[in-house]
C-alpha cells in the first residue's frame, strides 16, 4: 500500500467537493474523479487519523461488487483510467484509490437495507417493534437475523448532521411513487445476491447503503460505493453465534470496532459528545482497523 493520504490536494482539475471519505473532482461537465481518502468518519465526525491504505482497499471493493452486480442494475463506472485525467505528478494520488465515473443527477434518499437487526434499528426496534415504520416479529434480539431483508430509507444529511432514518411512505413523497418501488425494490434484490455470495465466503453482509442517480436518460444508475465496510455491516460468520447468544454486537469489518471504542473512551472523565473534535485515535485501534478492512477484501476475493 501507498502513504496515506488524509485528503487529497489535486490541482489540475476543479474541486466539487469533499465527503467524509471522497474528495470529488469535476472532469468536463460530464464526470467525476472520486478520490477515496484514508479519512474514517464515524458517528459522522471524521477522525483525524488516517486509516493506511483504507482508500485503496475500499475502491477495490467496490469495483469487485460493481463487476458483480452490474447486471441488476446499470452502475456510474466509465470503464476509463482515472490517472488518464490528472498531471503525471498527481497519479500517485489516484493511483488504485480512484474511480472515474459518470456524472449522475443524485436522488436525496440512501437505500438501506437490512437483512439483521443491529445499530440504529436494534435501537428503534426496542422503542417500537418497528424499522422506519416496517413492523417486526416481537421477541428479536440484537443481531436477530429478519425474516426477510427489509427497506429501511434515511434522508441524506448536510455535512456534519445525522443521516435520519425515514418511512416508505416519505421517500414516495420525496421522488415520486415509481421511483421510490424501483429503488426499494433493486435495493433488496442487490443485497441478496451480495449477501449470499458473501455467506459463501464466511462473511455475513447485516445491513447496507447504496445510492442512486438518474442519467440524462432518466435511468436509475447505482454510484457511489457499493458494499464496502464503510457503507456495510460485515460480520465473520464464526463470531456470529456466540455474539448473538450473549447480546453483544457481532466482531465486524467495519467501522463498529472504532465506534465501540469512542462509546469508551473518556476525557476528563467524561464520554465524548461525538461532536468534533474527535479523540485522537491511538496506533493500534488505527492498525487494527486497517487489518479488518484488509481482511474483508481478502476473504471476499478468496
Amino acid at each position: 500500500m501507498s502513504e496515506a493520504l488524509h485528503t487529497s490536494a489535486l490541482t489540475s482539475l476543479p474541486l466539487l467537493a469533499r465527503g467524509k471519505v471522497r474528495d470529488n473532482y469535476a472532469v468536463g461537465n460530464d464526470r467525476i474523479l472520486m478520490v477515496a481518502s484514508d479519512r474514517l468518519s464515524a458517528f459522522d465526525v471524521i477522525m483525524g487519523e488516517p486509516i493506511p491504505g483504507k482508500g485503496e482497499l475500499l475502491t477495490q471493493m467496490a469495483l469487485f461488487w460493481f463487476g458483480k452486480l452490474g447486471h441488476l442494475c446499470p452502475h456510474h463506472l466509465t470503464g476509463q483510467a482515472p490517472e488518464s485525467v490528472v498531471t503525471p505528478a498527481e497519479v500517485p494520488q489516484v493511483t488504485g484509490r480512484s474511480m472515474l465515473v459518470k456524472r449522475l443527477k443524485p436522488i436525496p434518499v440512501e437505500a438501506v437495507v437490512r437483512g439483521y437487526l443491529a445499530g440504529s434499528g436494534w435501537k428503534e426496534y426496542q422503542e417500537s417493534q418497528s424499522v422506519c415504520g416496517v413492523k417486526l416479529p416481537p421477541g428479536l434480539k440484537n443481531a436477530s437475523k429478519l425474516p426477510e431483508p427489509i427497506f429501511t430509507p434515511a434522508a441524506k444529511a448536510a455535512a456534519g448532521e445525522h443521516d435520519e432514518n425515514i418511512s416508505y411512505e416519505r421517500v414516495v413523497k420525496i421522488i415520486g411513487p415509481g421511483l421510490a418501488a424501483q429503488i426499494r425494490d433493486i435495493s433488496i434484490a442487490i443485497y441478496k445476491e451480495a449477501a449470499a455470495f458473501a455467506l459463501t465466503k464466511g462473511m455475513i453482509i447485516a445491513d447496507t447503503k447504496f445510492e442512486f442517480g438518474l442519467d440524462d436518460a432518466g435511468t436509475l444508475v447505482l454510484m457511489d460505493e457499493v458494499l464496502t465496510p464503510d457503507s456495510s455491516r460485515y460480520w465473520p460468520v464464526e463470531g456470529y453465534d456466540e455474539a448473538f447468544r450473549t447480546g453483544a454486537n457481532p466482531p465486524s469489518y467495519d467501522k463498529q470496532f472504532v465506534r465501540d471504542w469512542l462509546e469508551q473512551v473518556r476525557s476528563n472523565g467524561k464520554p465524548w459528545d461525538k461532536t468534533p473534535p474527535a479523540p485522537r485515535l491511538p496506533k493500534d485501534v488505527v492498525e487494527k482497523t486497517a487489518a479488518k478492512y484488509r481482511e474483508a477484501l481478502q476473504r471476499l476475493k478468496g
